[in-house]
């Protein structure tokens, strides 16, 4: 009966110290969230806010009773808003798309083919991620004003189709992918192109899904090389579109109009990674499982 009754304590302080361990580490979350979320309130907040009740304000409001949808109109008659994005949006796809396919040929060939070479060649591959990326930089402008390349679609885009890092992310899923599938599609008379087409990249979907987002959100935010290359607004892309804004006076006099582009530059952004966000999760537990 005793050995009872003290089962029951220890099972009900244990209880009660998981409850209080789960209260800790919540509140404490919600905390942490609140903070990570709270400029996104703040961006979206203000832009809403007309320009008169915004400069109204001595003391900062944290909500407005009066929204607004001016502003947004003022951020797309203002400056060539809806241009840039319709430049960022050819640039990232076209981009993301070349990207995959050559990504997609040197991670197979690394992974599955044998050639003489070939781990010195991956080694030395991968060396080139120690190389500063303001070298690279450096580097492709100088390659690419030197071939008149400037100011063009494929000067924005030519620098940017490769990445090591994502080859060698994709090289490790392919590699995990057992030998016997190989050997039996090549008995069966199958082509290596054919075996990549229809085994390989169905079975890691899930890390090319999040390759294609990296790379979707890294050409969006790009800001050094397209200011680097480009000085012709009609290759402009969103980051040129934001400093130019700031430049011609509209974003430092008008705040909530300036949030207003900040918001329409975002939001694809935020959509697209609320949409997908299991398959990157799930990509990027697979590239770092084996087996």
């Amino acid at each position: 009966m005793n050995k009872n009754m003290d089962y029951q304590k220890i099972e009900k302080r244990a209880r009660t110290g998981r409850v209080v361990s789960n209260i800790v580490i919540y509140t404490l979350l919600a905390l942490w969230g609140l903070i990570v979320l709270f400029p996104f309130y703040w961006m979206l907040l203000t832009s809403v806010k007309s320009y008169g009740s915004y400069n109204a304000e001595h003391v900062p409001s944290f909500f407005t009773l009066s929204p607004t949808l001016q502003n947004y109109v003022d951020a797309f008659t203002t400056v060539s808003l809806g241009k840039y994005l319709l430049n960022t949006l050819i640039f990232t796809l076209v981009t993301t798309a070349i990207m995959l396919v050559v990504i997609t040929l040197a991670a197979f060939a690394f992974a599955r083919l044998d050639f003489k070479g070939k781990n010195l060649v991956f080694t030395l591959f991968l060396s080139l991620m120690m190389i500063p990326n303001e070298l690279v930089v450096i580097t492709n402008f100088t390659t690419i004003t030197n071939l008149g390349m400037r100011n063009t679609f494929v000067g924005l885009i030519l620098p940017s189709v490769t990445s090591v890092f994502y080859i060698y992310l994709l090289r490790e899923n392919f590699a995990q992918i057992p030998d016997e599938l190989y050997y039996a599609a090549k008995v069966d008379g199958t082509s290596d192109l054919r075996y990549l087409r229809r085994v390989m990249i169905p079975i890691c979907r899930p890390t090319l899904i999040t390759i294609i987002i990296l790379k979707i959100i890294e050409c969006w935010n790009s800001y050094v090389w397209p200011r680097l290359i480009t000085d012709n607004p009609d290759y402009y892309l969103v980051s040129n579109g934001i400093q130019e804004i700031r430049e011609n006076g509209f974003g430092r006099e008008n705040i909530p109009a300036m949030m207003a582009a900040v918001v329409v530059i975002s939001v694809p952004l935020i959509v697209l990674f609320l949409i997908f966000r299991k398959k990157v999760m799930a990509g990027v537990a697979r590239g770092g499982t084996k087996g």
